[in-house]
């Protein structure tokens, strides 16, 4: 059998994968590319889905990544709505689901996560759409008009920006969540209090400390059971709750996970070869000291950058600082490091709850910055992180200028 081969193979076509590309072309401009994508859609961005796309700053044509004349030009050759079902290190071939398998030299996995799922009576149900694609956006979009029920599980990242996002197109938005207040992993208690209180303001229900038992549909729609003893119906119910790193191709192949693919501070696997980088990558933290996995968009972008330049020959140790970013209303924030909401933190408000910096600190060490409505200065809240040396929280107040 005739089995067709590449010098980079690339499994995944988000960010991370796509962020390849310009790696390897910085190292080899004329190694052959393949990017296998399991979305039938072209490679996207996906921060738009529950940010710009529901404001109407952005238009769902103008989040693609990449026209098709880049691609033509980095000679990538994309496959989409294909999935890889397997891996043979030793023969150095891909598996895909339509029984062809591919070669490659050098293998870079991409794959991102898969949404977690309520473990639950009715958790299965067609009715419950887990927030993910750009397929989902579009079908969501579709339901969306004033007035109708939307309950929200979850009250994170994704849970709390589309609660604000259909909030603002006149959806009955109800909220549901374990936690004692929104985003409660990184927000200090304060902050996430006077957050969810301008929520409830808007009209969006919040049941903190309570989660779902049961789906059912009652009446033709979804109806919602609380441990609290609540029953909610609603028109359309959207789970929010995270993900789950894409591990089994590498747990099949051999390749060593714990919390993710676990990769060297070149982002290589431990198959010599094989690479990942984005939402999957267990990766060691060159500035922390320790293994991190990152579900951003930002780190998606420079691990899958340095890989595809190591892919190519290059040695580049990965040491970047990811952020990320949010908007809930007028609150718009960008952080960097690690920001934990159980490490002691401290806070300098120009305006209480709507401008200003907090810094999550460890034995007096800056471990990461956020942002609050302060912006282009991600570059100095980094430079700060980066020394990892103690500070008095008597310089914390000039530490950054803004």
């Amino acid at each position: 059998m005739n089995i067709k081969s590449y010098d980079y193979a690339i499994v995944g076509g988000g960010l991370a994968g796509i962020s390849a590309i310009e790696g390897i072309r910085e190292q080899d401009d004329k190694g052959s590319i393949l990017v296998v994508g399991a979305e039938q859609s072209a490679p996207y961005d996906r921060p738009p889905l529950s940010k710009k796309l529901w404001s109407g700053r952005k238009k769902p044509e103008e989040i693609f990544l990449h026209d098709n004349e880049y691609y033509k030009k980095n000679k990538a050759e994309l496959r989409q709505g294909v999935t890889v079902t397997g891996i043979d290190p030793q023969e150095k071939t891909i598996a895909t689901d339509s029984g062809e398998r591919i070669g490659y030299s050098r293998l870079l996995l991409a794959t991102g996560g898969t949404p977690r799922r309520l473990n639950l009576p009715g958790g299965d149900m067609p009715d419950i759409c887990y927030y993910r694609t750009i397929a989902d956006y579009y079908s969501v979009r579709a339901k969306v008009s004033p007035g109708i029920k939307v309950i929200i599980v979850g009250g994170g990242f994704i849970g709390s920006e589309l609660a604000a996002a259909l909030n603002m197109n006149q959806a009955e938005v109800s909220m549901i969540f374990p936690e004692d207040y929104l985003v409660q992993r990184i927000f200090p208690a304060d902050l996430g209090t006077a957050l969810q209180e301008q929520y409830r303001q808007r009209g969006i229900r919040i049941l903190h400390g309570d989660v779902p038992v049961s789906f059912e549909i009652s009446r033709g729609k979804p109806l919602m059971q609380t441990k609290n003893g609540l029953q909610i119906q609603a028109d359309l119910v959207i789970a929010g709750i995270g993900i789950n790193p894409a591990m089994e191709l590498a747990q099949k192949a051999g390749i060593k996970t714990s919390n993710g693919i676990l990769v060297d501070k070149y982002l290589q696997t431990s198959l010599p070869g094989i690479y990942a980088a984005g939402d999957n990558t267990g990766f060691e933290s060159v500035v922390f000291g320790k293994r991190m996995r990152i579900e951003h968009w930002d780190n998606a972008i420079a691990q899958g950058k340095t890989a595809g330049k190591n892919m190519a020959g290059g040695a580049v140790v990965f040491d970047y600082i990811p952020y990320f970013f949010s908007d809930l209303f007028e609150f718009g924030y960008e952080a960097a490091g690690e920001t934990d909401s159980s490490a002691q933190t401290v806070s300098f408000w120009q305006k209480k709850y709507e401008k200003g910096v907090i810094y999550y600190l460890e034995q007096g060490i800056i471990k990461g910055v956020m942002l609050c409505n302060v912006w282009d200065k991600i570059e100095e809240a980094r430079g700060l992180i980066r020394k990892q040396a103690k500070i008095k929280e008597t310089e914390l107040e000039t530490a950054l200028s803004y």
